[in-house]
């Protein structure tokens, strides 16, 4: 796991709020390095949802952070992507930021 230049409960939470983000909105823009963090944390949330139990959604609730996107993922995202074995993000490189060169890109949820 990349450290990304915070300590633990600061990159925890930090991770925790991109995810809750990712899954309540569908696609963000953020630097390379934070988009491949985010992604095994996003698909394992989307797993989760997939077998619509008590106990997965009390571990969903457990690391997201807002409980609307807690039953958007049970609802719509779980049965959307049922059938599908694993691979529920795309990371687009974007190039570049203009301040300080940080490689950009989008983490965004396949259809």
């Amino acid at each position: 796991m990349r450290k990304l230049g915070k300590p633990t409960d600061q990159r925890m939470a930090m991770l925790r709020n991109m995810v809750t983000v990712l899954l309540d909105k569908g696609r963000m823009e953020t630097t390379v390095t934070r988009a491949k963090e985010v992604a095994p944390l996003a698909e394992k949330m989307i797993t989760l949802a997939k077998a619509d139990t008590l106990a997965h959604k009390r571990q969903a609730l457990s690391f997201l952070t807002r409980e609307t996107v807690v039953k958007k993922l049970f609802d719509e995202l779980g049965p959307k992507y049922a059938e599908r074995g694993g691979g529920y993000t795309r990371i687009t490189r974007l190039g570049p930021r203009r301040g300080d060169a940080a490689e950009l890109a989008v983490i965004e949820l396949v259809d």
